[in-house]
């Protein structure tokens, strides 16, 4: 999940769109005929949510849907939500649980089957559930950026890999978020299970321990207090966040003020899905469709920095260049991350970091 300060509505959007939000009719099929007027559909979101309003005002009208918007926290705050009012949902629609809760989110029930006819045009590449309760809408890889003007000022080599971050000339430069509390925190912890094996990742956090590494609560405190590439003011040129985060810290020279370490990546993707106990699951269901069209999915780069799960999706000028896709991220069988993601928590909490 890609964060609320690199997320920015960009209002040139609305003229980009305009060509293809007028095809919009025959993908949503026109005006809701029920003679009460528009259903009233409640999609559920992560605080990040940001898309051009005249997006959502041409699905609406196309659509015969009143679409409102309930934002409720991060991922991991999003999928205890869930969880916790699936008997009672507060919605119909959710979209931002990410890979690193979607299996706790499945193994609840919360979600109830839905294929999008929308679904073959890409996100199928990252279906975890072969009853289709999810369907991926975005992905942004998780993983350490660095201050690159803050290492070339003190001359200092660069990091590149998850062994370089303990070395000692590292001590007390990185910054990272709580995997209890944080999503980006938690694929960073599932990153080093994955490099590391699940006997051998407490060693090397004991070693991030011992060279100064900072636990923060969560993405926002980690990136715009903590860092010293995003505002300038903070102490840590080394930071846990996106691969897509150098996109937003463009200097007036034209390049980026940072640099994601693609060695280190974690395959993040956000899923949307109809609930369990919508009471309107057909227009649930063309919300779904609506968010893997091509009209929503023209929005994500750039306005919540996350790249698109639909393919054929034209990028931001310059992404691929400051923030590429990463070829080969670490990932976990999401039957793995199930079985183990409680006990990594408490274990790792109970290094003290």
């Amino acid at each position: 999940m890609i964060q609320t300060s690199l997320r920015r509505t960009r209002a040139a959007v609305a003229v980009a769109l305009t060509g293809v939000l007028a095809s919009a009719c025959t993908l949503f099929g026109g005006e809701d005929e029920q003679a009460g007027g528009p259903t009233k559909v409640t999609l559920v979101t992560h605080e990040s949510w940001a898309v051009p309003p005249e997006v959502i005002e041409a699905f609406e009208k196309q659509s015969g849907i009143d679409l409102v918007v309930r934002k409720e926290g991060d991922a991991g705050e999003l999928t205890n939500r869930l969880v916790l009012t699936k008997a009672n949902p507060i919605a119909d629609v959710a979209y931002g649980v990410d890979s690193t809760f979607a299996s706790r989110a499945l193994a609840e029930g919360v979600f109830a089957p839905y294929t999008s006819p929308e679904a073959d045009r890409g996100p199928q590449r990252y279906a975890i559930d072969s009853e289709h309760r999810l369907s991926a809408v975005d992905l942004g890889d998780v993983c350490v950026n660095i201050d690159t003007t803050w290492f070339a000022d003190k001359d200092i080599p660069e990091p590149e890999t998850f062994a370089d971050l303990a070395e000692p000339r590292y001590r007390d430069l990185l910054v990272v978020e709580n995997p209890a509390t944080s999503s980006p925190g938690l694929a960073f912890l599932l990153a080093t299970v994955a490099e590391y094996g699940a006997d051998g990742w407490q060693e090397y956090w004991n070693e991030l321990k011992a060279n100064g590494a900072k636990a923060v609560s969560g993405w926002t405190e980690a990136y715009t207090q903590e860092f010293s590439g995003s505002s300038g003011e903070g102490p840590r040129p080394i930071v846990v966040s996106y691969a897509s985060s150098p996109a937003a810290e463009i200097g007036e020279d034209g390049k980026p003020r940072t640099k994601a370490l693609l060695d280190t990546c974690y395959r993040q993707v956000e899923y949307a899905g109809v609930l369990q106990g919508s009471e309107h699951k057909d227009e649930a269901g063309r919300v779904i469709d609506f968010l893997l069209s091509q009209q929503f999915q023209a929005t994500v780069a750039e306005n919540m920095y996350v790249y698109p799960a639909r393919a054929g999706v034209d990028l931001p000028t310059g992404w691929a260049e400051v923030a590429p896709l990463p070829q080969d991220p670490a990932a976990l069988p999401g039957e793995q991350v199930q079985a183990g993601r409680e006990g990594w928590i408490e274990q790792w909490r109970a290094l003290g970091i």
